[in-house]
């Protein structure tokens, strides 16, 4: 007797013949599970990228923080310099005579600086940090005003106004959305312009125009003994 012949897929796993002769119609395989070796050097991965936008996020607010009228600095990360060491310093070889201001109690100095002036002249720089984080310059100079502006600034900037403080009147220069720039002319020299820049405050610029005009006058170094 012949016996008919049973298609190969129509064996069920364990070697019965399959009641429905149909075949059934196959979807596309399942994707491929990632070796564990690929998924420990991704999760690595990942964890490494969150690591540092934790630590560049983390050590910007320490140092700088928002603040409608400026960005404020945190002091406890800025150094400190003896100003008024440095300045006497200065005052040895400079060609005019220097000012120390007397700065409220809280404020202290960051940074000295020394450097030509475009155009020719000499620029004295302090840096000083309110209490409450703000930073303000102040530049003591014998060089052109407009000269002094454009190397403070990084350019030519158009005068805006007047603002009388400590006294004396102090042209601003500012371009719009930028710190302002105000110069006056020392009430002993003719010859010596002052500026005042920063994210301070209007009332920083006058306490500091004050401790300026108040401060302690250091001679050129030809008239020091």
């Amino acid at each position: 007797m012949h016996t008919p012949c049973v298609p190969a897929h129509a064996v069920g796993d364990h070697g019965g013949v399959s009641a429905d002769p149909t075949p059934t119609p196959q979807g596309p395989p399942p994707p491929g599970k990632p070796s564990r070796g690929s998924l420990r050097a991704r999760d690595m991965l990942m964890c490494l990228a969150v690591l540092l936008v934790i630590v560049a996020v983390g050590g910007g607010v320490r140092s700088c923080s928002f603040a409608p009228g400026g960005p404020t600095i945190d002091s406890s990360t800025a150094p400190t310099v003896d100003a008024p060491a440095q300045l006497a310093d200065f005052a040895r070889a400079s060609e005019f005579p220097l000012r120390v201001p007397a700065v409220p109690q809280g404020w202290r100095s960051n940074s000295t600086d020394r450097s030509p002036v475009e155009g020719g002249g000499t620029a004295v720089r302090v840096g000083y940090l309110t209490p409450e984080g703000k930073y303000l310059r102040f530049v003591q100079s014998d060089g052109a005003e407009e000269a002094l502006v454009a190397t403070e600034a990084g350019g030519p900037l158009a005068g805006t106004g007047v603002t009388d403080a400590a006294g004396l009147p102090w042209v601003t220069y500012q371009k719009a959305g930028g710190e302002p720039f105000r110069v006056a002319t020392a009430p002993d020299d003719p010859h010596v312009r002052w500026l005042i820049t920063g994210s301070g405050t209007d009332a920083d610029f006058v306490a500091l125009a004050r401790a300026t005009v108040a401060g302690q006058i250091l001679p050129a170094g030809a008239e020091q003994n």
